[in-house]
């Protein structure tokens, strides 16, 4: 094991607190590094806190750069990016789902990857339902797997899946496959807890994670067993940030290769640079303000939070074209609803019901709501006639994009302006967590929440915000309600198109009219890339998949 330097870490541990001094990154410990060693160097904001995909839901970002999922987005989307499977087929009773995996795939270690590996996969999380230890905690989750009738292997190179009425679950699902013989001794109550997954593991992707440093990195060694060939780079570094400040400069220092989740100065910045390439992606994050909706546990300090009508109202002082145009630079869309830009298939402006950005317009629904200023001292009273001032909290979610706390002040003095007071608490990601968790588990107590939510493509993925299932991960306003999460559940075993389409937008309306959250904008993925070391970066950065970074070659 290569073990880094004293002044190497401490300069990584100083940038991870935020500091980012400019002369830790001129420093000879952060300096170029050489393209001699063939090792891919990148970064990006993000926190993850163990390797176990049954205990977290932070760490997509180092895994699905080292296990594969069963088919997911890229295969969907790119011929040249399987995954475990190598072809599938759904029957025409539209239940019945075949999947033929890659003859003679291995395991990092050598042992056969099989139909029965990625069978017992589906199968260890289905058999936890209802347990005190369901599977429910962590990227591989019974969410969804609730609609599996049966999991079986024909034989090694064959997998079945029946559902018990037709869903896209099987091809859209996000399940990391792994190995049986890795986890068949693992306790459910270990898989999500103390089991840790330590290096190196065993994975069928290009690269293998053989060190893990929490709030540092996680470092890759090629997979001699790949099913492509052996990576012609020599190995991969992933570097943790708990900010974008660092990014820029470690591309320009030479000190990393790739880095995605810039900012837009210095996105623009590195344009400018003939030695960087750099990109623009349309994602699937959404951006947006939050409401507390709670009542009883973990309520936030007024009960407007809870009265859709004063959610309504302060929808009217959001003004998302400009958030696009000065905070994001213009690269984001501004926001709308629930769907986004990034999935055609389902998105809707809602131009009927849209609201539009009027100080004055949010001011009479606020007042006609019964929110007024009874004395004249600019600040409105509740319905109570008590004084509030609501406490607002922001920060970045592991591998979400950051989202500018200039612009979460400017929200602030637009509410200002209509007589709402706001404060403003900027968290780091473990506090973020913590205070966002289901109110069962310690999370609540605060009223606003800016932040953004990076999920999936999928019609199930694009409405999760409202389903009260996801409360305490992807439902961060806690709001709950019978008609969303009847069209949700109908939405998760809907397999037509235009049907699920149908049901989409009337989720997506629904949850807009009673506005537990205001979506800001959807932004876009901005990354870069140096052009002297390696080359078969492509056009199109996965977030989905280890591509392209299982075929890049040292220049």
């Amino acid at each position: 094991m290569v073990e880094w330097s004293l002044s190497r870490r401490t300069a990584l541990k100083t940038i991870l607190a935020g500091s980012a001094a400019p002369w830790i990154l001129r420093s000879k410990a952060f300096a170029a590094s050489s393209c001699d060693d063939h090792i891919v160097r990148i970064g990006a904001v993000v926190a993850p806190d163990t390797l176990s995909p049954f205990s977290s839901y932070s760490n997509w970002y180092p895994l699905i750069y080292t296990y594969d999922v069963l088919v997911g987005v890229d295969a969907q989307r790119h011929a040249d990016r399987k995954g475990f499977a190598k072809e599938w087929s759904v029957a025409d009773d539209n239940v019945t789902w075949t999947f033929k995996m890659w003859p003679g795939l291995k395991w990092s270690d050598g042992q056969p990857a099989t139909a029965r590996d990625a069978a017992f996969t589906y199968n260890y999380i289905r058999g936890s339902i209802g347990t005190p230890n369901e599977l429910n905690a962590g990227l591989n989750s019974t969410d969804g797997i609730q609609n599996f009738e049966s999991i079986k292997a024909l034989d090694d190179e064959t997998l079945q899946i029946v559902t018990k009425s037709p869903t896209r679950g099987p091809i859209e699902n996000s399940v990391l496959m792994v190995p049986e013989h890795i986890w068949k001794d693992v306790s459910f109550s270990d898989a999500r807890g103390s089991f840790r997954n330590d290096p190196p593991l065993v994975t069928t992707g290009p690269m293998v994670i053989s060190e893990f440093q929490q709030g540092q990195f996680a470092r890759f060694t090629p997979n001699p067993y790949f099913r492509g060939g052996q990576p012609k780079a020599a190995g991969l570094e992933f570097h943790f940030f708990g900010s974008a400040d660092p990014l820029a400069q470690g591309l320009k220092s030479g000190s990393l290769d790739y880095a995605f989740g810039l900012t837009p100065s210095q996105w623009a910045d590195l344009a400018k640079d003939p030695s960087m390439q750099v990109g623009e992606t349309r994602i699937e994050q959404r951006n947006y303000l939050a409401f507390n909706t709670l009542s009883g546990k973990g309520a936030g300090s007024t009960k407007a939070l809870q009265d859709p009508a004063f959610r309504d109202a302060i929808g009217y002082a959001i003004d998302q074209k400009a958030i696009v145009d000065r905070a994001m630079r213009g690269h984001a869309d501004p926001g709308v609803g629930l769907t986004m830009p990034s999935t055609p298939e389902y998105y809707s402006d809602l131009s009927d019901i849209r609201r539009h950005f009027d100080l004055a317009e949010a001011g009479r629904r606020l007042d006609a709501a019964g929110y007024r200023d009874a004395n004249g001292d600019g600040v409105r009273e509740d319905k109570e006639g008590k004084d509030f001032q609501l406490e607002l909290i922001t920060g970045t979610a592991s591998g979400n994009l950051e989202f500018p706390i200039a612009a979460v002040q400017q929200i602030a003095g637009w509410l200002k302006q209509i007589g709402v007071r706001v404060s403003v608490t900027q968290l780091d990601f473990g506090a973020l967590r913590t205070r966002t968790a289901a109110p069962t588990g310690g999370g609540g107590g605060w009223d606003l929440l800016v932040r953004g939510a990076w999920l999936g493509p999928s019609a199930r993925d694009t409405i999760a915000l409202g389903r009260s299932k996801q409360i305490g991960s992807s439902n961060t306003s806690y709001w709950t309600n019978d008609e969303f999460d009847r069209l949700a559940d109908e939405i998760a075993v809907t397999i037509d198109l235009k049907k699920a389409r149908q049901l989409v937008d009337q989720a997506s309306r629904l949850i807009y009219t009673e506005a537990p959250y205001i979506i800001l904008c959807y932004p876009r993925l901005l990354d870069a890339h140096r052009k002297d070391c390696f080359d078969g970066w492509g056009t199109d950065i996965s977030g989905y998949s280890y591509a392209p970074f299982d075929r890049l070659r040292p220049i």
